[in-house]
C-alpha cells in the first residue's frame, strides 16, 4: 500500500515542479510583449489601419491584455493566500495553458485571425476550467461540517454551470467595455482587413462565444451530476 501512496506523492511533486516553471515562462511571456508594445508605440510606426495585423488597435488591445494577464495569472495565489483555497495542480497548469493561448498566441500572434476556431477552442476550453473550478467550490462547501444543508448532486451542477455562464458573461461585459473605451477589436466586430461589420453579423461572435460557453458548460455539469450521484449512491 506504501509504493502507490509514494508514487502519487511523487507525481504532485513534479506537476508542482512543472507548474512553476511554467508560471514563469508565462509570466515573462506577457512582460516581454509589454516593454516592446511600449517601446513601439513610442519609437515606432502603429499607423496602420488593418484590424487583426498589429494596427493601433491591435497594439493597444495586446497591451490591456497582457497588463491584465499579468493580475489574473496570480488570482490562483490571491485566493489561497486570503480564502485558504488552493487550485489543484492540474487545473492550476491547464489555467495557466489557457493564458498563455488566449493572451499570447490568440492577440500577440494573432491566432484569433490565423487558426480557424481557435476563439471556439479556447472559449470551450475556458467553460470546462471554470465549470470545474465551480464544482470544486461548492464540492468543498458542501463537505464543510459546520453548514447544516448539504447539497444535492442536481444543486452542485446547476451550480456549477451558472457559476461557468457567468464568468463567459462577464468577460463578455468586459470585452463590450473595452471595445467602447479604447475602440478594439475583442468582440470581433471588425474583420481582419478592417471592415467593420453591422447588424447581426456584428452580433455573431459575442453570441458564438456565449453559446459555445453554455454547451461546455452544461457538458462539465452533466459529467459531474452523475458522478456525484454515483459517489453518493456508494457512500449510501
Amino acid at each position: 500500500m506504501g509504493k502507490p501512496q509514494r508514487s502519487e506523492a511523487d507525481k504532485e511533486r513534479r506537476r508542482k515542479r512543472f507548474s512553476k516553471i511554467l508560471y514563469i515562462i508565462v509570466l515573462v511571456s506577457f512582460i516581454v510583449p509589454i516593454i516592446a508594445i511600449v517601446l513601439l508605440m513610442i519609437f515606432g510606426d502603429t499607423s496602420s489601419n488593418t484590424a487583426g495585423y498589429h494596427s493601433q488597435a491591435d497594439y493597444t488591445l495586446m497591451l490591456v491584455e497582457c497588463i491584465l494577464g499579468l493580475f489574473v495569472i496570480h488570482i490562483p495565489a490571491i485566493l489561497e493566500k486570503r480564502l485558504r483555497f488552493e487550485l489543484p495542480t492540474l487545473l492550476y497548469i491547464l489555467y495557466l495553458i489557457f493564458l498563455y493561448c488566449s493572451i499570447i498566441l490568440g492577440e500577440v500572434r494573432s491566432f484569433y485571425y490565423l487558426v480557424p476556431h481557435w476563439d471556439v477552442f479556447l472559449h470551450a476550453f475556458s467553460s470546462v476550467m471554470t465549470g470545474l473550478f465551480g464544482y470544486m467550490l461548492i464540492t468543498i462547501i458542501n463537505r464543510d461540517e459546520k453548514i447544516v444543508v448539504h447539497l444535492s448532486p442536481l444543486f452542485v451542477a446547476i451550480f456549477s454551470f451558472c457559476f461557468s455562464v457567468m464568468i463567459g458573461s462577464l468577460w463578455e461585459i468586459y470585452e463590450f467595455t473595452f471595445d467602447g473605451l479604447l475602440g478594439l477589436n475583442m468582440q470581433k466586430y471588425a474583420l481582419a482587413d478592417g471592415t467593420v461589420l453591422s447588424g447581426h453579423a456584428a452580433l455573431t461572435d459575442t453570441m458564438k462565444d456565449i453559446i459555445i460557453d453554455a454547451i461546455a458548460a452544461f457538458a462539465v455539469a452533466v459529467i459531474g451530476f452523475f458522478t456525484n450521484r454515483k459517489r453518493r449512491d456508494n457512500k449510501e
